[in-house]
């Protein structure tokens, strides 16, 4: 026999406190700083990263674009 009772909710859902708690005292979220790395030549690299990755992507758009004959 079990002496644990079962508990229908969903523990992330945390009950009427908790969502006081993180509506009112916690805020909204924030994103400075998100890029990782806190000097200046880590973010340039990420910067430079990202643009390659996007230059990337266009090329392969442009390629499959001419492949399709669209």
């Amino acid at each position: 026999m079990s002496w644990h009772r079962k508990d229908p909710r969903d523990p992330s859902e945390g009950g009427p406190i908790w969502n006081a708690f993180y509506k009112f005292m916690a805020g909204p979220a924030t994103v400075d700083n998100a890029i990782e790395g806190d000097t200046q030549e880590a973010r340039d690299a990420w910067h430079r990263d990202l643009e390659a990755r996007k230059k990337w992507s266009r090329e392969q758009r442009e390629r499959k674009r001419a492949a399709h004959g669209v």
